[in-house]
């Protein structure tokens, strides 16, 4: 028999433990790009066990010869050759492993074990529907992360802000008490890594605090052996030579907005003044690639610019950047921009069309964390984001929200010894529902990838949180072809160390 193949993608488990930050989910449009697969080791099926493949198995033929595999089982894709797929087909009736009469398939067998596609009969999981759940979808997150409203000021304008950019800054006080009551709640739960995202308003404004704060937070996780990342959430318009070398000195990694080549930029993101951002923006992308830092990109996706996304999307890969493509959401400042409204038909014209400009320029990176808005097809869970479950959003003043889009709306502050925990039981801002008890979402091969969406713009648009996301059609729209690309890009690297595990 041909030796079957299998890949999988992989990071390393650092990246492994910074994309489970937020739930899986990347919750401020960074590390949008990084997907991660946490592999099993080759195991030895009992021989009088009963096994049988999971049903609640995704599949998509990528040729005649190699199809793809997601199961909320698997944190990951699976591509398995003809001959492999065969032993997973003739577990489709339960069967023990001493009927496998063959060495090569009996070797292949427990391959699909480890890797999540067979699973013992007596498992309450094995037989479970798409109606029912299932426990072991989601692992609680290594990471607490927190967003440092550093300032109010930002010398942009963009359209779909939700903040009225008052001249209110951040002390260097209270950015201290907004650590030191991060790092309490995540030694009290429990919590191995803190991730910090110093945000804004426009945070180079106050750059020379983040550098105090980033070294502070640094002090603080050696004492508790504790890990650290952190990223700054910038527009880009004010970084220079001296700030990168900065960064790199601190070890912060960095995110820039831009949202479109020339004018569908320009037409998001203005300066107050109105000019355009756009050459800025792009002029400060290839100096962070000169001075050795590869910053993360975030495209805003709205009815304005999906047209605009083949360029864009060429741009970057030209460049070898991560990237996520992140929908718009309206709230109250930018409701009346009537043009931004997501229309389904512009969007998946446009996502699709950026999506063709992807499959002719694969990346070796996975792309999976961050091409379909808040939905995560790198591995299941069952929440969208980390609202209400590993998030803290510290405003200027110290106060916290669950959200950073609900700022304005805190439910508690620095000075309580645990936030995350009042934030965990609140039941009155945000809530982040398991796509368990969201209806629509009962029957949908995709929750365990999509979680339903982001809570705050079902609410919006829904009266309701649990409820499937307005974007659903969108997303399902998008989903098979986002696999198909993933599954493209893996074979396209199979010979890559880095970029695939071969078995």
């Amino acid at each position: 028999m041909k030796s079957p193949i299998y890949y999988s993608a992989t990071d390393s488990e650092s990246q492994l433990q910074t994309n489970l930050t937020s739930g899986g989910q990347c919750d401020c449009n960074c590390d949008c790009a990084c997907a991660s697969v946490s592999t099993k080791p080759f195991v030895e099926l009992p021989s009088s066990a009963l096994w049988q493949k999971i049903d609640t198995l995704y599949s998509l033929e990528l040729s005649p010869e190699h199809t793809i595999f997601a199961s909320p089982r698997n944190n990951g894709l699976v591509i398995l050759n003809a001959p492999a797929q065969s032993v997973l087909n003739s577990f489709s009736s339960r069967r023990t492993i001493d009927k496998i009469l063959e060495k090569d398939c009996f070797k292949v067998a427990c391959r699909l074990a480890a890797l999540g596609l067979l699973v013992p009969a007596e498992d309450d999981c094995a037989c479970a529907s798409n109606e029912e759940s299932c426990d072991s979808v989601e692992t609680a997150s290594p990471s607490l992360a927190a967003w440092l409203h550093l300032t109010d000021r930002c010398n942009l304008r963009c359209s779909y802000c939700y903040l009225l950019h008052t001249s209110e800054d951040m002390s260097s006080e209270t950015g201290r008490a907004a650590i030191d009551a991060t790092f309490c709640s995540a030694l009290a739960n429990g919590f191995r890594q803190v991730k910090l995202k110093y945000a804004g308003g426009e945070p180079l404004l106050r750059f020379p605090l983040i550098a105090e704060l980033h070294r502070y937070a640094q002090s603080l996780a050696q004492e508790h052996s504790l890990g650290l990342d952190g990223v700054v959430l910038g527009n880009g318009t004010l970084l220079t030579a001296e700030i990168i070398e900065t960064l790199k000195s601190l070890d912060l990694r960095l995110m820039i907005s831009l949202d479109g080549l020339g004018h569908y930029h320009d037409a998001h993101r203005p300066y107050a003044g109105g000019r355009g951002s756009f050459v800025d923006v792009s002029e400060a992308i290839d100096l962070a690639l000169a001075n050795g830092i590869v910053p993360n990109v975030s495209v805003t996706v709205s009815s304005r610019t999906a047209e605009g996304l083949p360029k864009i999307m060429a741009w970057i890969l030209e460049r070898d950047l991560p990237f996520g493509l992140n929908f718009y959401r309206e709230n109250d400042l930018s409701a009346s921009h009537e043009d931004m409204r997501l229309d389904e038909g512009k969007i998946i014209n446009g996502m699709l069309a950026a999506f063709k400009v992807l499959e002719k320029s694969l990346p070796r990176r996975s792309f999976l964390g961050g091409i379909v808005d808040r939905a995560n097809l790198s591995f299941s869970h069952t929440h969208t984001c980390g609202v209400g479950q590993n998030y803290l959003v510290f405003d200027q003043n110290g106060q916290v929200a669950k959200c950073q889009m609900q700022m304005r709306k805190p439910i508690t502050n620095v000075n309580v010894a645990d936030p995350l925990s009042v934030v965990r039981i609140d039941k009155t801002g945000i809530q982040n529902l398991s796509v368990e008890e969201k209806e629509g979402c009962e029957i949908c091969q995709w929750k365990y990838w999509c979680a339903g969406g982001c809570p705050l713009e079902t609410y919006r648009a829904m009266g309701r949180y649990d409820v499937k996301s307005p974007n659903c059609n969108i997303y399902k729209a998008l989903f098979p072809e986002a696999l198909r690309l993933e599954g493209l890009r893996l074979l396209k690297y199979q010979d890559d160390p880095e970029v695939v595990i071969k078995y």
